[in-house]
Order: structure tokens, then sequence, then C-alpha cells
């Protein structure tokens, strides 16, 4: 059954080599298993350290973070990228950078949904689960060779 739902996608950055709309849409649809009302936002280093500094208490910018508003149908929340730190991320562990953006938009419509990596095995199950979705859309798994894509959450 396809599941319905809105994205709206926020640039909120000077970075230039962004995922158009239409990318974000094929990934989170992609990675989605119920209906949703999600808001994807880029942000610059500043505001994302900001964001990890006010709600994880972590004082730097990190890749991706995760909010839920309500885990109920449609499900509600935002995935904020840093495209700083992606692109940082992509270059330093030799990834191409849309196929990156892909891995953690995926990543985090996961957390959106309950998966989680802080237990072994939630984590092996969500890598697996990055993986297949990845392989349907055409990517390598993010995983092999160069190691966690994922910043510590």
């Amino acid at each position: 059954m396809q599941k319905s739902f809105k994205l709206a996608v926020q640039y909120a950055t000077d970075s230039t080599e962004l995922p158009a709309r239409s990318q974000f849409r094929r990934w989170v649809k992609a990675a989605l298993m119920q209906d949703a009302e999600i808001v994807l936002r880029l942000v610059d280093e500043a505001e994302g350290r900001e964001l990890n500094r006010q709600f994880r208490n972590k004082d730097y910018a990190t890749n991706v973070l995760t909010f839920v508003y309500d885990d109920t149908q449609p499900l509600t929340g935002d995935i904020v990228l840093c495209a700083a730190i992606v692109k940082k991320e992509a270059g330093q562990q030799h990834k191409n950078l849309l196929a990156h953006y892909a891995h953690l938009t995926v990543h985090g419509v996961l957390h959106l949904q309950g998966y989680d990596h802080i237990e072994d095995t939630e984590a092996a199950a969500m890598e697996q689960m990055e993986t297949q979705i990845l392989a349907r859309l055409g990517y390598d798994d993010p995983y092999q060779e160069h190691g966690d894509a994922i910043s510590p959450q």
C-alpha cells in the first residue's frame, strides 16, 4: 500500500552543492513505511551546532538530527541536515556527495519511525535496512570499506 506523505524542504544554507527537492522526495519515499508529514531542513554549520547544543547538549554540528513531534498517524517530524558536515564527511570518506545525502536522509527517516542505533543489535538492523533501501535506489552500501558514515548520536 502506498504511503502518503507531505514533505517540505527548506534550504537554510549558502552551500551550492545540494540535492534537489525531487531527490529528497524520492529518498524519503523509499524509506517511509507510514503516512507522514516531514520538514527536511538543510542548515549551515552554525545552525547545526546550535540545534545540537540546544537539543542534545553536544557543542558541535552533526550531520543529521531528527525531531519527532507526533508518532501517531500521520507521523510528524523534522530532519535537519548540516550541509557543511555532510560535504566534509563525503570528502573524508571518499563518498559521492549525492549518495551520502541519500544515506543520511534515509537514516533520518528511519529515526523518525522509531529506529535507533544505540544498542549493537539495533544498529545492525538499522544499517541493514539502510543498505537495502539505498540498494533499491541504486546506491552502494554506505558502510562498505569506509566504515560507519553516521556520526555518534
